[in-house]
């Protein structure tokens, strides 16, 4: 992987995701979103530098003697999640136009709320994708500048 140095608190948080094809994966993270190869490994293991963090590309597979029980596969519904990456743009109309040029197929056109305009979009396996731009003119990139529901 890539070098880097661990922020103060020394974890570095990345985003796993099970796919049938990494390579076409790897091509959707780097050539549609605009990610970078950071690493490949054996049996198709890809890490994708994605801004500030890395997306990990692998396929599935059954249980090991560390996750016991558990069975790595694509979503079999894609309609029904669990989590999904949430990605934090400074415009989000320009992202949308790039991305679906690049062909990037949202669900919907970015679309408006409280505190954020979002969209959502899928990656070739179906994991779920938010996109979302702060509608604070300061921004909302830490939680302090989150608004309070106190």
């Amino acid at each position: 992987m890539a070098e880097t140095s661990l922020p103060p608190d020394d974890i570095l948080l990345a985003h796993f995701i099970v796919s049938d094809d990494v390579e076409r994966s790897r091509r959707f993270y780097t050539e549609v979103l605009g990610g970078t190869v950071a690493f490949l490994g054996p049996g198709g293991l890809t890490y994708v530098r994605l801004s500030n963090t890395w997306i990990i590309i692998n396929v599935g597979g059954g249980p090991t003697d560390d996750k016991p029980g558990v069975t790595l596969q694509v979503p079999a519904d894609p309609d029904r999640v669990s989590s999904f990456l949430n990605i934090r743009v400074k415009d989000i109309e320009k992202v949308y136009a790039e991305w679906s040029a690049r062909g990037a197929q949202f669900l919907t056109p970015p679309k408006r709320h409280q505190y954020e305009i979002r969209c959502y979009v899928r990656d070739p396996d179906g994991h779920l994708i938010e996109v979302g731009q702060t509608t604070d003119p300061e921004g909302d990139w830490v939680p302090d500048r989150w608004p309070s529901h106190s």
